[in-house]
Protein backbone atom coordinates (compact mmCIF):
# COMPACT_ATOMS: atom_id res chain seq x y z
CA UNK A 1 0.00 0.00 0.00
CA UNK A 2 2.61 2.39 1.17
CA UNK A 3 4.54 1.48 -2.36
CA UNK A 4 1.17 2.66 -4.59
CA UNK A 5 1.14 5.76 -2.33
CA UNK A 6 4.80 6.78 -3.18
CA UNK A 7 4.48 5.78 -7.09
CA UNK A 8 1.30 7.81 -6.81
CA UNK A 9 2.79 10.80 -5.05
CA UNK A 10 6.24 10.62 -7.75
CA UNK A 11 3.61 10.76 -11.02
CA UNK A 12 1.72 14.02 -9.31
CA UNK A 13 5.15 15.56 -9.17
CA UNK A 14 6.10 14.87 -12.37
CA UNK A 15 2.73 15.67 -14.13
CA UNK A 16 3.41 19.29 -11.77
CA UNK A 17 6.57 19.63 -13.41
CA UNK A 18 5.48 19.15 -16.98
CA UNK A 19 2.37 21.44 -16.78
CA UNK A 20 5.02 23.84 -14.92
CA UNK A 21 7.02 23.65 -17.71
CA UNK A 22 3.62 24.24 -20.38
CA UNK A 23 3.68 27.78 -19.13
CA UNK A 24 7.40 28.75 -19.52
CA UNK A 25 6.27 30.57 -22.99
CA UNK A 26 8.67 29.01 -25.93
CA UNK A 27 9.66 26.37 -23.91
CA UNK A 28 9.02 22.48 -25.07
CA UNK A 29 10.27 19.17 -23.00
CA UNK A 30 13.41 17.83 -24.31
CA UNK A 31 12.53 14.49 -22.74
CA UNK A 32 9.07 12.99 -22.34
CA UNK A 33 9.16 11.49 -18.88
CA UNK A 34 8.01 8.48 -20.74
CA UNK A 35 10.60 6.76 -22.89
CA UNK A 36 13.73 6.84 -24.72
CA UNK A 37 12.01 8.67 -27.44
CA UNK A 38 13.95 11.39 -29.31
CA UNK A 39 17.48 10.29 -27.68
CA UNK A 40 19.82 7.70 -28.34
CA UNK A 41 22.39 5.55 -26.10
CA UNK A 42 22.69 2.74 -24.02
CA UNK A 43 19.31 1.67 -23.37
CA UNK A 44 21.26 -0.61 -20.17
CA UNK A 45 22.68 2.27 -18.66
CA UNK A 46 20.10 5.08 -19.27
CA UNK A 47 16.36 4.01 -18.00
CA UNK A 48 13.21 6.44 -17.27
CA UNK A 49 11.69 5.69 -13.56
CA UNK A 50 8.40 7.92 -12.62
CA UNK A 51 9.03 10.19 -14.82
CA UNK A 52 12.91 10.76 -14.01
CA UNK A 53 15.72 9.97 -16.31
CA UNK A 54 17.66 7.84 -14.62
CA UNK A 55 21.89 7.42 -15.41
CA UNK A 56 22.72 4.43 -13.27
CA UNK A 57 26.00 2.23 -13.39
CA UNK A 58 27.77 -0.21 -11.30
CA UNK A 59 31.26 0.81 -13.08
CA UNK A 60 32.51 1.35 -16.39
CA UNK A 61 35.56 2.00 -18.40
CA UNK A 62 34.54 4.52 -20.09
CA UNK A 63 32.50 8.02 -20.45
CA UNK A 64 28.88 6.89 -21.76
CA UNK A 65 26.49 9.34 -22.83
CA UNK A 66 22.65 9.79 -24.12
CA UNK A 67 22.18 11.90 -26.72
CA UNK A 68 19.37 13.74 -28.51
CA UNK A 69 18.78 12.80 -32.31
CA UNK A 70 18.26 16.61 -33.02
CA UNK A 71 21.25 19.04 -33.32
CA UNK A 72 20.52 22.50 -31.66
CA UNK A 73 21.88 25.83 -32.47
CA UNK A 74 21.20 29.00 -30.10
CA UNK A 75 18.83 28.01 -27.44
CA UNK A 76 17.98 27.77 -24.11
CA UNK A 77 18.05 24.99 -22.18
CA UNK A 78 16.67 24.45 -18.49
CA UNK A 79 16.78 20.62 -16.43
CA UNK A 80 16.57 19.75 -12.85
CA UNK A 81 19.62 17.67 -12.04
CA UNK A 82 20.00 15.16 -8.97
CA UNK A 83 23.78 13.63 -8.49
CA UNK A 84 22.71 10.59 -6.01
CA UNK A 85 24.54 10.67 -3.08
CA UNK A 86 26.90 13.19 -4.61
CA UNK A 87 28.90 10.12 -6.04
CA UNK A 88 30.28 9.99 -9.39
CA UNK A 89 30.53 12.93 -12.23
CA UNK A 90 27.65 13.81 -15.07
CA UNK A 91 27.40 16.60 -17.29
CA UNK A 92 24.92 17.98 -20.14
CA UNK A 93 26.94 18.02 -23.31
CA UNK A 94 25.75 20.80 -25.86
CA UNK A 95 26.76 22.06 -29.37
CA UNK A 96 28.68 18.27 -29.32
CA UNK A 97 29.27 15.67 -31.55
CA UNK A 98 29.32 11.83 -31.16
CA UNK A 99 33.39 10.80 -31.63
CA UNK A 100 33.17 8.20 -33.93
CA UNK A 101 33.20 4.38 -32.84
CA UNK A 102 35.33 2.77 -31.06
CA UNK A 103 35.38 5.64 -29.33
CA UNK A 104 32.44 6.09 -26.61
CA UNK A 105 33.33 10.04 -26.58
CA UNK A 106 30.92 13.08 -27.10
CA UNK A 107 33.29 15.85 -28.22
CA UNK A 108 32.25 19.47 -27.44
CA UNK A 109 30.89 21.60 -24.35
CA UNK A 110 29.90 20.37 -21.38
CA UNK A 111 27.77 21.82 -18.07
CA UNK A 112 29.76 19.78 -15.29
CA UNK A 113 27.99 18.35 -12.54
CA UNK A 114 30.26 17.16 -9.76
CA UNK A 115 31.33 17.36 -6.32
CA UNK A 116 34.24 20.02 -6.94
CA UNK A 117 33.32 20.38 -10.89
CA UNK A 118 29.69 21.45 -10.62
CA UNK A 119 28.77 24.57 -12.51
CA UNK A 120 31.62 25.05 -14.86
CA UNK A 121 31.75 24.97 -18.58
CA UNK A 122 34.82 22.21 -19.74
CA UNK A 123 35.41 21.65 -23.05
CA UNK A 124 34.95 17.59 -23.63
CA UNK A 125 36.84 15.16 -26.07
CA UNK A 126 38.42 18.40 -27.97
CA UNK A 127 40.83 20.90 -26.00
CA UNK A 128 40.16 19.08 -22.44
CA UNK A 129 40.27 21.74 -19.98
CA UNK A 130 38.17 23.91 -17.91
CA UNK A 131 36.70 27.04 -19.87
CA UNK A 132 35.26 28.99 -17.33
CA UNK A 133 33.85 28.21 -13.56
CA UNK A 134 32.09 29.78 -10.56
CA UNK A 135 33.90 31.49 -7.41
CA UNK A 136 33.71 28.68 -4.26
CA UNK A 137 32.01 31.22 -2.51
CA UNK A 138 29.03 32.00 -5.35
CA UNK A 139 28.83 28.19 -5.93
CA UNK A 140 28.46 27.36 -2.16
CA UNK A 141 25.18 29.38 -1.87
CA UNK A 142 23.76 28.07 -4.61
CA UNK A 143 24.36 24.62 -4.69
CA UNK A 144 22.27 22.33 -3.21
CA UNK A 145 24.27 18.75 -2.44
CA UNK A 146 21.99 15.80 -2.75
CA UNK A 147 19.25 17.23 -3.95
CA UNK A 148 17.38 18.84 -7.01
CA UNK A 149 19.27 21.59 -8.07
CA UNK A 150 17.96 23.64 -11.14
CA UNK A 151 20.31 24.41 -14.37
CA UNK A 152 20.69 26.59 -16.61
CA UNK A 153 22.15 26.25 -19.96
CA UNK A 154 22.20 29.37 -22.54
CA UNK A 155 24.05 29.19 -26.07
CA UNK A 156 23.74 32.40 -28.14
CA UNK A 157 26.34 32.71 -31.05
CA UNK A 158 29.42 32.79 -29.25
CA UNK A 159 27.97 33.49 -25.88
CA UNK A 160 27.80 30.46 -23.18
CA UNK A 161 26.13 31.15 -19.76
CA UNK A 162 25.59 28.69 -17.00
CA UNK A 163 23.51 28.72 -13.85
CA UNK A 164 22.63 27.32 -10.54
CA UNK A 165 19.46 27.31 -8.76
CA UNK A 166 19.42 31.02 -10.67
CA UNK A 167 23.55 32.00 -9.48
CA UNK A 168 25.34 32.56 -12.78
CA UNK A 169 27.93 30.08 -12.41
CA UNK A 170 29.41 31.22 -16.00
CA UNK A 171 29.64 33.75 -18.23
CA UNK A 172 31.55 32.66 -21.14
CA UNK A 173 32.43 34.33 -24.46
CA UNK A 174 34.69 31.89 -27.07
CA UNK A 175 37.22 33.15 -28.53
CA UNK A 176 37.83 30.51 -31.62
CA UNK A 177 35.38 31.16 -34.69
CA UNK A 178 36.42 27.60 -35.53
CA UNK A 179 34.17 26.27 -32.61
CA UNK A 180 30.83 24.68 -33.28
CA UNK A 181 27.84 26.74 -32.72
CA UNK A 182 25.53 23.80 -32.85
CA UNK A 183 25.46 20.11 -32.25
CA UNK A 184 23.45 17.84 -30.14
CA UNK A 185 22.56 17.73 -26.55
CA UNK A 186 23.92 14.61 -23.98
CA UNK A 187 24.05 13.56 -20.60
CA UNK A 188 27.17 11.68 -18.99
CA UNK A 189 27.64 8.96 -17.12
CA UNK A 190 31.69 9.71 -15.93
CA UNK A 191 34.04 6.43 -15.80
CA UNK A 192 34.53 4.94 -12.34
CA UNK A 193 33.00 3.29 -9.75
CA UNK A 194 29.22 2.75 -9.01
CA UNK A 195 27.28 6.38 -9.44
CA UNK A 196 23.68 7.34 -10.33
CA UNK A 197 22.46 10.94 -11.80
CA UNK A 198 18.76 11.70 -12.32
CA UNK A 199 17.75 14.64 -14.38
CA UNK A 200 13.70 15.58 -14.84
CA UNK A 201 11.56 18.69 -16.49
CA UNK A 202 14.24 19.07 -19.35
CA UNK A 203 13.00 21.52 -21.53
CA UNK A 204 14.51 23.59 -24.69
CA UNK A 205 13.64 27.05 -26.40
CA UNK A 206 15.28 27.61 -29.31
CA UNK A 207 16.72 30.86 -30.32
CA UNK A 208 17.97 29.90 -34.21
CA UNK A 209 17.36 26.37 -36.35
CA UNK A 210 20.23 24.66 -36.53
CA UNK A 211 21.30 23.73 -39.90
Amino acid sequence: MKRTVASGLLALIAAAAFAAEATEEGFVPLFNGKDLAGWEGDAKLWVVEEGVLVGRSAGIRYNDFLATEKSYGDFVLRFQVKLVGEKGNSGVQFRSKRVPPPSHEVSGYQADIAVGWWGKLYDEARRNKVLAGPKAEDLKGALKPGDWNDYEVEAVGNKVKLSINGVVTVDYTEPDEKIAREGIIAVQIHAGGPMEVQFRSLRIKELKEAK
